[in-house]
C-alpha cells in the first residue's frame, strides 16, 4: 500500500539505481527516476506505473546546479513532496595512474562528488521539516579501502562521498534529516557478465560469501535506511560487499 512518501533516485534509469527505485516502489514509496538518459528513465517509470506503482521520470545532469534545481522543483511539483534523496548517479574510469588526464579527473569529480553535495544542498528546502527525511549516498568499497582496479579519480570521489556523509549527518541532524551511505563491493554488471567463467570464479573466490554482489543487495540496504523507523541511524556507512572489507 502507498505510504505517501516520495523518493528521488539519481542515475535510476538502469543498474543499481533502477534496482533501488524498484525496491522503494515495492515498499509503496513514490519514486522519481532522475537520470540524464531521459528516454530510458521514461520507459522504466512507465513500466513501474503499469505494474501499479507510483513513478515519474525527470531529466537531471547532476554536474549542473541548474539541472539539479529544476529536477527537484519538477519532482516536488509532481508528487507534492520529497522525503528521500538517494544520490546514486556516478561514473567510473579505471585509467592507470600515469594516464589520468585533468579532463577525466574534473568530469568524475563533477558528477560523483560535486553532484552529490549539491543534490543534498538543493534538496534541503524540500526535506527540512518533514518527518523521517532521508539522504542516502551511494559510495563504494573503493572509497573505504582504496581499491585495486578502479581509477584514482573514482576512488577519491567515493572517499569524498563518505566524508560528505559524515559531515552532513552532523549538520543536518538538527533539521530532522538523517544522512547515511551505502558502500557496494563488487557488483555483477553487464560488463562482468561478459567475462569468462574462469575469471568470474577467480573474482568470486576473493569474496568470503562466495558470490558477486547483486544490484538488489544494494537496493535492500537503501530500503532499510529509508524506513520511517530508522531515525536514530545517521552518519553511517553500510558496507554491502560480501565480507571483502570489514572496518
Amino acid at each position: 500500500m502507498p505510504n505517501n512518501r516520495v523518493a528521488i533516485v539519481t542515475g535510476a534509469a538502469q543498474g543499481i539505481g533502477l534496482a533501488i527505485a524498484k525496491k522503494l516502489a515495492e515498499k509503496g514509496i513514490g519514486v522519481a527516476i532522475a537520470d540524464i538518459n531521459i528516454k530510458e528513465a521514461e520507459y522504466q517509470a512507465r513500466l513501474l506505473n503499469e505494474g501499479g506503482k507510483n513513478a515519474a521520470s525527470f531529466y537531471v545532469d547532476v554536474s549542473s546546479l541548474n539541472s539539479i534545481e529544476k529536477m527537484l522543483h519538477d519532482a516536488a511539483a509532481y508528487f507534492g513532496q520529497i522525503n528521500i534523496l538517494v544520490n546514486n548517479a556516478g561514473i567510473l574510469f579505471s585509467t592507470p595512474v600515469q594516464e589520468i588526464t585533468e579532463e577525466e579527473w574534473d568530469l568524475v569529480m563533477d558528477i560523483n562528488l560535486k553532484g552529490v553535495f549539491f543534490c543534498m544542498q538543493k534538496a534541503l528546502p524540500y526535506l527540512e521539516g518533514r518527518p523521517h527525511s532521508r539522504i542516502i549516498n551511494i559510495s563504494s568499497i573503493a572509497g573505504q579501502m582504496g581499491s585495486y582496479a578502479s581509477g584514482m579519480s573514482y576512488v577519491a570521489s567515493k572517499g569524498g562521498i563518505l566524508s560528505l556523509t559524515y559531515g552532513m549527518s552532523r549538520r543536518l541532524a538538527p533539521m530532522g534529516i538523517t544522512v547515511n551511505a551505502v558502500c557496494p563491493g563488487t557488483i555483477e554488471t553487464d560488463i562482468i557478465r561478459q567475462w569468462t567463467p574462469e575469471k568470474i570464479r577467480e573474482l568470486e573466490s576473493r569474496i568470503p560469501v562466495g558470490r558477486l554482489g547483486r544490484a538488489e543487495d544494494i537496493a535492500s540496504a537503501v530500503a532499510y535506511l529509508a524506513q520511517e523507523d530508522t531515525d536514530f541511524i545517521t552518519g553511517e556507512a553500510v558496507s554491502v560487499n560480501g565480507g571483502m572489507y570489514c572496518g
